[in-house]
C-alpha cells in the first residue's frame, strides 16, 4: 500500500475510534435507573471562586444500587455541591445530613425510559454521522491523490479498505447502542 494512502487510512481509523470514544463518554452520563457515579461527570462546583469538578472536592461512591453518596472533603462545600447538582441536568434532588449528600436514584417510568432510549439513539446517530464523515474525507483525499498520479486501482483499493473500516465501526456503534437500550429498558 502507498505510504500516503496508509497515512490517510490510519488517520481515518483514529477519527472513527474517537467517535466511538465520544459515544461511550456521552452514554455513560445517561442514567439507566442504577446508581452510577459517572452521571455526575461534568458537574462543576464553585470552589473558592473557581469552577472545580465535583470529584475534585469530594469522594463519590455507590453504597448500593440505588444510591450515590457524595462526601465533601470540607463540610463548607455541602451547600455549593447541592446547588451545583440542582443546577445540573441530572434530575435528582440531593439530600444531606450535614456530613454527606445522598442522591437516591428513582425508578424510571416507562415514558422516561423511552425518552432515554431516544436520547441514546440520537447519540448513536451522531456517532454514525461522524464515522461516515471520516469515510467521506478519506475518499475525497484519495480522489485528490488520483488526480495527482495515484492509479485508479490503488484508489479503488483504498476506498474499499476505508468502506470496510466504516462498516466495522458502524457495527460497533450499533452494538453499543443496542446494549445501552437493553440496559435502560431492563427493569
Amino acid at each position: 500500500m502507498n505510504e500516503d494512502v496508509q497515512l490517510i487510512y490510519d488517520m481515518t481509523q483514529e477519527r472513527m475510534e474517537k467517535a466511538i470514544e465520544h459515544l461511550d463518554n456521552e452514554l455513560v452520563r445517561i442514567r439507566a435507573g442504577k446508581a452510577n457515579v459517572h452521571i455526575l461527570d461534568g458537574i462543576h462546583v464553585d470552589y473558592y471562586g473557581a469552577p472545580t469538578p465535583l470529584n475534585q472536592v469530594s469522594n463519590i461512591s455507590t453504597p448500593d444500587a440505588k444510591t450515590i453518596m457524595i462526601q465533601p472533603w470540607e463540610k463548607s462545600m455541602i451547600d455549593p455541591i447541592e446547588k451545583a447538582i440542582m443546577n445540573s441536568n441530572v434530575g435528582i434532588t440531593p439530600a444531606n445530613n450535614g456530613e454527606v449528600i445522598r442522591l437516591v436514584i428513582p425508578q424510571l417510568t416507562e415514558e422516561r425510559r423511552r425518552n432515554l432510549v431516544k436520547q441514546v439513539k440520537n447519540e448513536g446517530e451522531n456517532a454514525r454521522v461522524s464515522v461516515r464523515n471520516s469515510r467521506r474525507d478519506a475518499n475525497d483525499e484519495f480522489k485528490q491523490m488520483q488526480k495527482d498520479g495515484l492509479s485508479e486501482d490503488e484508489t479503488k483499493t483504498a476506498e474499499d479498505l476505508v468502506q470496510k473500516l466504516t462498516d466495522e465501526f458502524t457495527e460497533k456503534v450499533d452494538k453499543i447502542i443496542e446494549a445501552k437500550e437493553e440496559d435502560i429498558m431492563t427493569i
